[in-house]
């Protein structure tokens, strides 16, 4: 429903009217505006806390369903987003597999072998783990306390800690004892900001 509207011809907002420029718009302004508050903590925590090689500035890569590992800040249009949303995320699928490894090895290869990398998606699932894993190996780690969260869950707290400049702690992704687990409990309401 999003992506509809954010494709809309009659769309009158900057975003919108943004990607249907030959320009385009920032595939991060993009993927916040479909996913709400889970990408939009994943693109804020990255941002604050990402350490990329000089050959990989500004560092933060977004895995898009049809051409892998993809800049942040890259532009793409309409035609990117239609694009994208007619290749199903499966390891199985070639369309969505190929691409990312392909991008993944590149990143592997200009990181080089000291740099490790932080999957802030989903790692319960294969979809990222099973292709990333085989790349990356022992190089690829998660931040422990997604285990057992939701994608919103995720993302109220990846906010925080890009808010508190608190960096969450990285386990390897091949040495986690498990990467699923029970829901811990929910975060505390932040204070509502007093206006004076």
């Amino acid at each position: 429903m999003r992506a509809e509207l954010l494709t809309s011809g009659r769309a009158r907002f900057p975003l919108a009217e943004r990607l249907r420029s030959p320009a385009g718009a920032p595939l991060g302004e993009v993927f916040s505006f479909l996913s709400g508050l889970y990408f939009r903590g994943k693109l804020t925590y990255a941002r604050a806390f990402a350490r990329p090689p000089a050959a990989l500035e500004p560092g933060v890569l977004v895995i898009t369903p049809h051409a892998g590992l993809f800049p942040a800040d890259a532009p793409v249009t309409a035609a990117d987003l239609r694009a994208a949303a007619r290749v199903d995320i499966d390891v199985k699928n070639r369309r969505y597999r190929r691409p990312l490894e392909a991008t993944a090895e590149t990143v592997a290869s200009l990181a080089g072998p000291a740099c490790s990398v932080v999957l802030l998606g989903s790692v319960a699932s294969p979809k990222y783990v099973d292709v990333l894993s085989a790349i990356f190996g022992d190089r690829l780690w998660f931040p422990i306390d997604f285990v057992g969260r939701g994608d919103m869950s995720r993302g109220g707290l990846m906010l925080r800690c890009a808010r508190e400049t608190l960096e969450l702690e990285y386990v390897p992704v091949a040495s986690a004892v498990s990467r699923h687990g029970p829901r811990p409990p929910k975060l505390p309401k932040l204070p509502r900001p007093t206006s004076v």
